[in-house]
């Protein structure tokens, strides 16, 4: 489901510029670069439509998107329904107040009020008033809840919600209600919001944190959200969203602003999943040095040092800082279905001889796309759209980068066996493979700057190659030398800019505009020879990589251009065959 933010877009789109719609950006030092391209190339590549003007911004509107997968709890236990919590206990933070109820002592310091239930079970807390000078704390031996019920804390000191027991915190958000915690600078809290357990967020109503010493929201276990949150998490100082054990995101609206250097959006020790909701998320921060661990780091929207999975849902990612990242993992990085727009502005950051690159999204471990809508753009220096150090592999879905460098990278094999690929670097690689390129499904739409880089692109220096033997494949710039294609491939050695071009393979046809610049030549292949038409005019089909590529389109006008037989790297010199 495209949100309203995309849709928005669409709905202004007005005739394509042929103009890059990129400017220059800074590096660390604030000193333009104004080389224009990476070492060696000639060139850059221009593109139009959606996929360049699509923005991020924080939307707070309650309707989340109706495609979920199944919740994920790691124990049963963790879902509320599965609990009883039938003894409440009324905190009043306006008018705090010394008490002993139902087996908790509630004790009370200035505005600052302590309740321990110690093994008393079913204790719900319903906390509600104002407090400019408080905080709420929990301690205790047993699960607990606490209902947030129309309150507002700021504590000038310390964290406004300290959930200091080691056990399940069901945190419920009462309907209807609009929830405050603030902390301050004069502490060394974690976060706004600490939770030393598990803590489980429930409930429509509203919540609003803001971390001004650590992260927004912190809990040394694990964190899980459902359907009907609405919370939005501001940290001005750390990370947002914290966890140590996993984020499960099964639903609910997030958004999360972070400002500081190499600050996370939502960070986790362990694995990021998820399921269902909309979550935005920006970063802001510039690069850093991190003495201790001896680099250069970014700041990141989402980082996972374990796997990051998403099946449903949507994700809004933009980091504009030096060095940011959309999504980072330290191990695997899946998609298998939900919609991901990640928008990263930011250059390279350099300190200390080592280097902090921009990245869509980054993965030190194997990246499979199965399914669902992955979108990225980078547009500061060196700035790589999906990376892997690692193998990569699409077999289904939607996937579209244009990214300043290399759209689609991996350190090792890529393979593409299905789905709808877009890959523009506009100053470098399409698809560029550090090992075997392996093309058997799918479509795949692939644009690079110019001479010397192609569009498709497999380690020939290192024994490598790139094997194309099926799918519907276009490459505006053509193909490593030395492929090997035992699928027929053809070619046209000039082609028009901005131009709707119809390709027909049998009974089928895929219409795509091309790019106001980009390499010279068009290989084309298909499962039978294609034939190829300029000029035409496009209606109906299915849109995809932001409207200037429609699967099963009616064409029409236009004329028709000669292709001829194509074998990689056949006249001798340049990367596609010939230059």
């Amino acid at each position: 489901m495209i949100s309203v933010l995309l849709a928005a877009s669409i709905a202004a789109m007005t005739n394509c510029s042929a103009e890059d719609p990129f400017e220059d950006y800074y590096n660390q030092t604030g000193e333009e670069n104004n080389s224009g391209t990476t070492s060696g190339s000639s060139s850059t590549s221009a593109t139009t439509g959606d996929l360049t003007t699509f923005d991020v911004t924080i939307d707070r509107t309650s309707a989340e998107p109706t495609a979920v997968a199944d919740e994920y709890f790691p124990d049963e236990e963790d879902a509320l329904e599965n609990n009883e919590f039938t003894t409440e206990i009324n905190i009043d933070m306006s008018n705090p107040e010394a008490k002993t109820e139902n087996g908790v002592e509630i004790t009370v310091n200035g505005g600052h009020i302590t309740a321990s239930h110690g093994d008393t079970k079913k204790i719900c807390y319903v906390v509600s008033g104002t407090t400019t000078n408080g905080s709420f704390t929990v301690t205790g031996n047993k699960k607990y809840a606490v209902k947030l019920n129309g309150v507002s804390i700021t504590n000038p000191d310390s964290a406004a919600l300290n959930l200091l027991s080691d056990k399940r915190a069901f945190v419920v958000l009462a309907e209807g209600t609009d929830n405050t915690l603030t902390d301050g600078t004069g502490g060394s809290q974690k976060g706004a919001l600490y939770c030393k357990g598990k803590l489980l967020f429930n409930g429509s109503g509203q919540l609003s944190v803001t971390g001004n010493t650590g992260n927004g929201i912190h809990s040394a276990d694990y964190i899980v959200f459902r359907t009907g949150n609405n919370i939005y998490v501001k940290s001005t100082t750390n990370h947002g969203i914290k966890a140590n054990d996993g984020v499960f995101i099964n639903g609910g609206i997030l958004n999360v602003e972070v400002s500081a250097a190499a600050a996370k959006g939502i960070n986790c020790e362990s694995n990021i999943l998820v399921n269902g909701g909309r979550t935005t998320v920006i970063t802001t921060g510039a690069g850093t040095y991190d003495s201790t661990d001896r680099e250069a780091k970014g700041a990141a929207c989402i980082k996972a040092d374990s796997v990051f999975t998403i099946n449903a849902g949507e994700l809004w990612l933009k980091s504009t800082g030096t060095g940011g990242k959309g999504i980072n993992a330290d191990m695997e990085a899946r998609f298998n279905g939900g919609n991901v727009y990640v928008v990263t502005t930011g250059g390279q950051y350099k300190s200390n001889n080592d280097t902090s690159s921009p990245k869509g999204i980054k993965a030190d471990g194997n990246i499979t796309i199965s399914g669902g809508s992955v979108w990225v753009r980078t547009s500061g220096y060196n700035g790589e759209g999906i990376e892997t150090t690692s193998t990569l592999t699409i077999s289904g879905g939607e996937v579209a980068s244009y990214a300043y460098d290399d759209a689609i990278n991996s350190k090792s094999d890529m393979t593409i066996t299905g789905g709808y690929v877009y890959a523009q670097g506009r100053n470098n690689d399409g698809l560029d493979a550090n090992g075997n390129m392996y093309i058997k499904g799918g479509l795949v739409y692939a644009i690079c700057s110019g001479t010397p880089e192609v569009a498709i692109d497999a380690n020939t220096e290192g024994g490598k190659k790139l094997y194309l033997s099926g799918g519907t494949v276009i490459a505006v710039g053509g193909l490593e030398n030395g492929s090997s294609l035992t699928q027929s491939c053809y070619r046209t050695s000039s082609w028009s800019s901005n131009t709707w071009y119809a390709m027909t393979v049998g009974s089928t046809v895929f219409a795509f505009k091309t790019p106001s610049s980009g390499g010279s030549g068009i290989v084309l292949s298909g499962s039978s020879k294609p034939t190829l038409q300029s000029g035409v005019s496009v209606t109906g089909g299915t849109s995809y990589f932001g409207g200037i590529g429609y699967a099963d389109a009616s064409v029409s006008g236009g004329s028709g251009v000669s292709l001829s037989s194509y074998s990689s790297g056949n006249s001798g010199s340049g990367g596609s065959g010939w230059y």
